[in-house]
């Protein structure tokens, strides 16, 4: 049986049992294209140039003929059956022409707490928050058998600590085999930091999961995964997205969050999440991840529950929302059978730039307008209550305008009027009547005026 053959067997074992293994990803092998600066293996006859500060083995699978080869201080070219180097021309490939070395690129550059270079089987549909996409306590760790790779093992919180570790076709379990390993010139070349390794756990015995146990390395492991983007999270694509525990940036879906009895059993969980859901029509193009993390309460230090990230990938959205629901009705119907004792619900708002309908009707966006009224009604009072006090310290003053001008002795009662004015005290100016038939009389009050029509009907 073949490699390929062996580990395919291994990984249907693992689907089998409890164990979780986790895989190395690069590696630092002659003939892989992204360890040259170029992105691409060096031309016939071309020079080859490693670090020289850098210790580094080097896997060599094909034959190669290079001009010029410039050697690290310390290091190894492993040669597989086939293959080898030599001598040429500069120049041989027309190709190529007149070109620079080709620089193997920094193998110091792969980090243990990088969730990018780990991959860990998982079945259609599910995804592992990013501190759990790097080996946890409980893990078993795969390095590539026959190949080279290099590890940067810390700065961390603490150290590394996994069940087992396979590497170079051995497989360390305690932690005086993995140290003297370490300590000889293939573990130095192959791993480096000043971060600390330790084997010995046991494997997650609990039906109900295990928590992962790297929560403290999470800065570091966001560090490296947000290097590439300048150490920032891209912009969520919907309003109110959710942080999950373990996870880096924000994400757009929602969030169930089980407690769960002894009953609880999360393979039989995730098992039943794939079979009647995720196998919806509806539902396709969902990913869900569902692990054990820890929870804190005021009740005791530390606890868990069940963490059920339900994310939205495709272009459509809603869907994780509309299968948190369902899960939440699940639990309400069969939560017994399940072991689940109570289940709550969290979910991300609506698409930026979408809906002004669906933003408005968006949880996010009834709760601004409900804050908005709420401040404003808030403020209105604050002013109310301001000027009542003001009113009543004496440093607010208003009175009515009878009381700011009294009424002078002996002015008329009656009302002012823009064109039969009303004369008060002071002598009125000489008025010129406009018709002979118009007369002001004066003699006696200023409160009235002779109507020339009303007084020729009378006459008449």
């Amino acid at each position: 049986m073949g490699a390929l053959g062996r580990l395919l067997l291994g990984l249907q074992l693992c689907a089998l049992t409890r164990a979780a293994y986790k895989f190395w990803v690069p590696n630092t092998g002659f003939d892989t294209a992204t360890n040259w600066n170029q992105n691409r293996t060096p031309c016939a006859g071309g020079a080859v140039q490693f670090p020289a500060d850098k210790m580094v083995s080097v896997l060599v699978q094909e034959s190669h003929t290079v001009s010029d080869m410039l050697l690290p201080l310390d290091g190894e070219l492993v040669l597989a059956s086939g293959a080898g180097f030599s001598a040429a021309a500069p120049g041989s490939d027309p190709d190529c022409g007149s070109e620079p070395p080709a620089l193997f690129r920094n193998p110091d550059r792969f980090s243990w707490v990088d969730p990018r270079l780990w991959r860990s089987e998982e079945a259609r549909g599910f995804f592992s928050v990013d501190a759990e996409r790097v080996p946890c306590s409980h893990d078993d760790v795969v390095f590539p058998p026959d190949g080279s790779f290099r590890v940067g093992l810390g700065p961390g919180a603490g150290p590394v600590r996994v069940r087992s570790l396979s590497a170079l076709g051995q497989t360390f379990t305690r932690d005086e085999d993995l140290a003297a390993f370490l300590a000889s010139r293939s573990g130095r070349l192959h791993f480096h930091g000043p971060g600390a390794l330790s084997l010995g756990s046991e494997a997650c015995a609990d039906p109900s999961g295990c928590v992962c146990g790297t929560a403290e390395a999470l800065p570091w492991v966001c560090a490296a995964l947000l290097q590439p983007l300048g150490g920032r999270c891209p912009q969520a694509s919907c309003h109110d997205a959710l942080r999950p525990e373990g996870q880096c940036c924000d994400l757009c879906g929602a969030i169930v969050s089980l407690t769960h009895s002894s009953a609880f059993d999360l393979q039989r969980y995730r098992a039943r999440l794939l079979d009647a859901f995720l196998s919806l029509p509806q539902y396709r193009g969902l990913q869900v991840a569902v692990s054990r993390v820890p929870r804190w309460s005021r009740l005791r230090e530390a606890d868990t529950e069940i963490q059920v990230v339900l994310a939205d990938t495709g272009p459509e959205t809603g869907g994780a929302g509309r299968l948190a629901r369902a899960l939440v009705a699940d639990v309400a119907e069969h939560g017994e059978a399940l072991g689940v004792l109570s289940a709550a619900l969290r979910e991300s708002g609506a698409p930026v730039g979408g809906d002004s309908a669906a933003e408005q009707n968006a949880p996010g966006s009834r709760a601004g307008l409900a804050g908005g009224v709420v401040a404003a009604v808030l403020l209105a009072l604050l002013a109310l209550l301001g000027i009542v006090l003001l009113r009543r310290t004496g440093r607010l003053r208003w009175r009515r305008q009878e009381e700011a001008e009294p009424a002078r002795a002996g002015a008329p009662s009656g009302f002012s009027n823009p064109v039969f004015f009303v004369a008060t005290s002071e002598e009125p100016p000489p008025v010129r009547p406009c018709s002979p038939a118009l007369k002001l009389d004066g003699s006696t009050s200023h409160s009235y005026f002779d109507n020339p029509l009303f007084a020729a009907e009378a006459e008449a």
